[in-house]
């Protein structure tokens, strides 16, 4: 159990500098704070629910991913080098495809309620 709460702590460590460090996460923090109560009136079923607000979830994790990503990268490598600019260029086509997946639920559950 000491281990769960100590993994729990690193977590919130983590949710909190990037809070307070990173645009791009307050920016999907705030669109999680939003689209929570949107998704539960938007949301005809209970599934529908979860599948909007687990897009807004796997977006923000793969931000947070990206950061680390990019953060390791800069601490490796501070200067300019393309190989690194593969990396952190394929970490945030990872961002990418989480954002363009809750783009085409949330369109899908906006044309499913207007219909």
């Amino acid at each position: 159990m000491r281990a769960l709460w100590l993994a729990f702590l690193n977590s919130r460590r983590g949710l909190v500098h990037g809070a307070r460090t990173e645009r791009a996460v307050r920016l999907e923090l705030v669109l999680l704070v939003v689209g929570v109560p949107a998704a539960l009136v938007l949301g005809s079923t209970l599934w529908v629910r979860v599948g909007l607000i687990a897009t807004l979830l796997t977006m923000l994790a793969a931000e947070f991913l990206n950061t680390a990503i990019e953060k390791l990268c800069d601490h490796l490598h501070p200067g300019r080098h393309p190989k690194v600019g593969t990396v952190k260029d394929l970490a945030s086509a990872g961002t990418f495809c989480a954002q363009a997946l809750a783009v085409l639920v949330w369109a899908a559950a906006v044309i499913e309620r207007a219909g």
